[in-house]
């Protein structure tokens, strides 16, 4: 099997995102379902709760969502919403991102081809690196 990296290119934005799974775990436990539908897609509702530590993989998406913001410079906002961004997995489990209409069109707007994501976790801390970029 050869194995390849994705397409790189020009960097646009760059962003980054640590949070401590504590708080996630807190907000899981006081609002559970309700914070679930506001923040999260299906698909990432479907996979990280099929974890046996489903917090730790809530976190890191929650991570993800952040730094794909910052790396817009909007944030969390009515451009781009916590449901703009889904993480999903490739073939090889790597984080990819999937943006809904709005937010990609925000990213056509920039001049930007995709977003690159790299994701990690610990026992206490989630964190997610995102890149904005341009096909070269």
């Amino acid at each position: 099997m050869s194995l390849t990296l994705p397409p790189g290119g020009i960097l646009l934005g760059l962003g980054c995102d640590l949070i401590e799974i504590e708080r996630i775990r807190g907000v899981l436990e006081r609002q559970g379902e309700r914070f679930l539908a506001r923040v999260f897609t299906d698909e990432e509702r479907a996979y990280c709760l099929g974890m046996k530590h489903p917090h730790k993989h809530l976190a890191a998406r929650w991570a993800a969502k952040e730094a794909v913001a910052k790396c817009f410079t909007t944030g969390i906002s009515a451009e781009l919403g916590w449901k703009s961004v889904s993480v999903y997995h490739g073939a090889r489990m790597e984080p990819l991102v999937r943006l809904d209409a709005p937010a990609a069109a925000l990213l056509h707007r920039f001049g930007g081809t995709g977003v690159m994501l790299t994701l990690s976790h610990t026992e206490t801390a989630a964190m997610a690196v995102a890149a904005l970029v341009k096909a070269a």
